[in-house]
């Protein structure tokens, strides 16, 4: 499957090990024009590969585990937000002014689900902050959409004026983004061969993670999606947030599998920061590109400090071009690049079946890390990865590496690029099949299964998500 190999070649891997990827088809899951489930596939099976290929490196096992990727299993991970119970409740996913808008010649997407992007986007409407929908619509339908794009952005808010994919094409910050790779990737320095310790290869799960610590520097749902498969593999994930910035209570159990959580003002506590990072292994960041430099957290100077360091970076339209400082989410992207037209119907904007943008890019974030590491075992050095939203959505406008949504595709090259698919496509079982039940602290949770799997790897997380804020700023 091409896709695969695509997604495998993008974090750094060598061809071979590809021979021990398999794929569970599912040809009712993830249903859209793109070729949704391909990229999906891709994603979570490069990181599962990678996950298996460093478990191998550590165990000093002769062969890379055997990865299987489930179109199932990698459905409902796609869709955790939206799967995620707790107590019975469903989650709040978007707020009501987080929605497309009808405006004087055409249409704009906003984002409001935390109060203060609400609140910005209010207040360029010139509406009290208990402005109902209807309200807004009333006074976005006399805009025009480039206008309050470029408003909103400017007050700090999150607006997108909807563009078709010729329109995007045409934008400057494309271009930008069509000039770079899948993944970035970097090695800034020659800091001596990191010595991981050895894992017990009789060992009843093999976590390739383990011993690892990694500081979580990230909010919304790619970088999250990132760190929590890490947690899943074994390493200490330590998640820190400014006590300004409260999360999404939701949103926050359903990527804090396996995770702790701590509140850091870096303002005035910059001592405990440096403490943390001088422990460090990998460093996580998720804020928008230069949010977090005038703290010294930009990637170059966070492994300038910690010589050996894996850091890792996603945003949501790189850290370049016309719009390389600005914030978005994954239903903005779709919007700018012109997803929402594709998937449209009857002249009104449509959207992908889940955040793909966002799952996608977390895999592969993971899957970069977890290749940084491998090749930092053989030849040391610092590692930078950096990916973004809008370069994962030029890759599935493009194709993805096959027809959309194509379940037995040939790959090019030969048997040595492919990826063998299950023997025909296996019906889609009960969703059940892909959710669990953990008790926590939160209260009982019902939530996807992992969709990262390989022979002899984890079932499911270590622990459950705590509150928001509950730990100490500490390392174990």
């Amino acid at each position: 499957m091409p896709e695969i190999n695509e997604a495998w070649l993008a974090v750094g891997g060598a061809p071979g090990p590809l021979s021990r990827v398999s794929a569970v088809t599912r040809a009712d899951t993830l249903g859209a024009r793109l070729p949704v489930r391909n990229l999906a596939r891709a994603c979570v099976g490069a990181c599962a590969l990678a996950a298996a290929e460093l478990g191998a490196r550590r165990a000093g096992l002769a062969e890379v585990p055997a990865v299987t990727v489930d179109d199932g299993a990698v459905a409902a991970a796609f869709h955790s937000e939206r799967l995620l119970r707790v107590d019975g409740r469903a989650p709040d996913t978007f707020a009501p002014l987080s929605r497309f808008w009808r405006t004087r010649d055409g249409w704009v997407r906003t984002h409001a689900n935390y109060p203060h992007h609400r609140d910005r986007l209010l207040r360029v409407l010139g509406l009290p902050r208990d402005a109902s929908p209807e309200r807004v619509a009333d006074r976005l339908a006399g805009r025009s959409a480039a206008e309050t794009e470029e408003a909103v952005y400017g007050a700090g808010g999150l607006a997108v004026a909807l563009r078709t994919p010729g329109q995007w094409q045409a934008h400057a910050q494309a271009a930008e983004v069509a000039a770079r790779p899948l993944v970035e990737r970097d090695r800034p320095d020659t800091a001596r061969v990191r010595v991981l310790p050895a894992l017990d290869p009789d060992a009843a799960v093999l976590l390739p993670a383990a011993g690892l610590r990694v500081l979580d520097l990230t909010r919304v749902l790619a970088g999250p999606v990132a760190t929590r498969t890490l947690a899943l593999l074994g390493a200490d994930v330590l998640r820190v947030d400014s006590p300004q910035l409260p999360e999404l209570p939701d949103q926050h159990a359903d990527t804090g599998f396996g995770k702790r959580s701590a509140v850091l003002d870096l303002t005035t506590d910059r001592d405990t920061f440096e403490e943390l990072l001088g422990r460090a292994d990998v460093v996580v960041t998720g804020y928008r590109p230069g949010a977090l430099d005038r703290f010294g957290l930009a990637p170059e100077d966070l492994a300038a400090r910690r010589p050996g360091l894996v850091v890792a970076q996603v945003s949501a339209w790189g850290a370049y071009g016309p719009w390389g400082g600005r914030r978005g989410f994954d239903s903005l992207v779709q919007v700018a690049t012109g997803i929402a037209v594709t998937e449209g119907a009857a002249g009104e904007p449509g959207a992908l079946p889940a955040q793909a943008l966002d799952h996608g890019t977390g895999y592969l974030l993971a899957a970069a890390v977890l290749r940084a590491l491998t090749e930092q075992s053989y030849e040391g050095g610092s590692r930078l990865v950096r990916l973004a939203l809008a370069r994962t959505a030029r890759w599935l406008t493009s194709g993805t590496g096959s027809t959309p949504n194509s379940e037995t595709g040939p790959a090019p090259g030969g048997e040595a690029s492919g990826v063998a698919p299950a023997e025909g496509a296996a019906p889609r079982p009960d969703p059940d099949a892909w959710l669990a039940e953990t008790d926590s602290a939160l209260g009982r949770l019902r939530h996807a299964r992992p969709a990262v799997s390989f022979a002899g790897g984890p079932a499911g997380w270590r622990r459950p998500p705590v509150p928001w804020g509950t730990d100490p700023a500490a390392w174990w």
